[in-house]
């Protein structure tokens, strides 16, 4: 539990990173993400509970716990001055790498985040991209066992973003547990292995993105609109289909079982005298199961950051 004077920012929130894995920690801002991500990372203490980092408990062990986890925060941590190298030979240092040991830490996480053509041009001139990039590339330049990465793709262009995601998925298969912490449910359904949704400082549920969607019971949704009403009972001999709310139209959704059925429902209108006008399929993903469980969207900003 963590609280800040009257207000409750995490409460009964329990999950195991694991290694060679990424965990997607989600939920909307507020919901008491990055608060989870500085308690594990060892920058605040909880006030009960217990947290336990590659072995070492917390807040005893808060040393030990540090020397295996690498932290990229969601704001950059870099010199604008000084150059991708010069960066990163200071980040080297402080985590203890001398000589050659460090020259070669500071070329492989260059080179992972693909900027090691631009090493020794100052950080001023980069972009934004690829500013993050250098901001992850700082936090595992010890190869760290466990990374923590605060919403590490943030406001980065679609090619930075690709250079993250590959460098990450490079970390993971050379044994890293990853906790993951964002709100876009798209990064989280390409790269989590598993997902905990957090929610107003609580775990609202947790699992691989497939099972949260199945435990929702929500099915894929075929939305049609037709040039005209369709008569009732038009989509009874559709196998695998139903019709959820107004049967008739002219906005109609459907639901169905599998994506052989999609092609029945459009046999049914027609042999009904419709003329579809709109389709379009939906399955059911991660922020639609979010909402189910919560009410309310992912991306709601409402809140105040935690």
């Amino acid at each position: 539990m963590k609280t800040y004077g009257a207000r409750t920012a995490l409460a009964g929130v329990s999950f195991v990173v694991r290694a060679g894995a990424i965990t997607g920690l989600l939920g909307p801002n507020g919901a008491g993400k990055s608060t989870t991500i500085s308690i594990i990372a060892t920058l605040l203490e909880a006030d009960s509970g217990m947290v336990t980092v590659g072995g070492h408990r917390l807040p005893g062990d808060a040393a030990a716990a540090r020397r295996v986890l690498g932290l990229v925060p969601q704001r950059l941590a870099l010199y604008p001055t000084l150059t991708a190298r010069e960066n990163l030979r200071f980040f080297a240092r402080m985590q203890g790498l001398r000589g050659a040991a460090a020259r070669a830490a500071v070329d492989d996480a260059l080179a992972l985040v693909a900027l090691d053509g631009r090493a020794d041009e100052p950080v001023a001139q980069f972009s934004g991209g690829m500013k993050r990039r250098l901001n992850l590339a700082a936090g595992i330049l010890h190869r760290p066992r466990i990374i923590l990465l605060d919403e590490p793709g943030v406001g980065v262009d679609p090619q930075s973003r690709e250079r993250i995601f590959e460098a990450i998925q490079g970390l993971v298969r050379s044994g890293a547990a990853v906790l993951y912490s964002t709100h876009y449910m798209e990064e989280a359904e390409r790269l989590c292995d598993d997902v905990v949704l957090l929610d107003d400082g609580h775990v609202v549920a947790s699992g691989t993105p497939g099972e949260l969607v199945v435990r929702t019971g929500m099915t894929t949704q075929v939305h049609l609109r037709t040039a005209r009403p369709l008569p009732a009972g038009w989509c009874d001999a559709a196998a695998g289909a139903r019709v959820v709310g107004d049967a008739r139209g002219p906005g109609i959704a459907v639901a169905v079982d599998d994506d052989g059925a999609v092609s029945r429902v459009l046999a049914a209108v027609m042999r009904a005298g419709g003329d579809v006008v709109e389709l379009s399929v939906h399955h059911p993903n991660l922020a639609d199961a979010f909402f189910r469980l919560t009410g309310r969207a992912l991306r709601d900003e409402d809140g105040a950051k935690a």
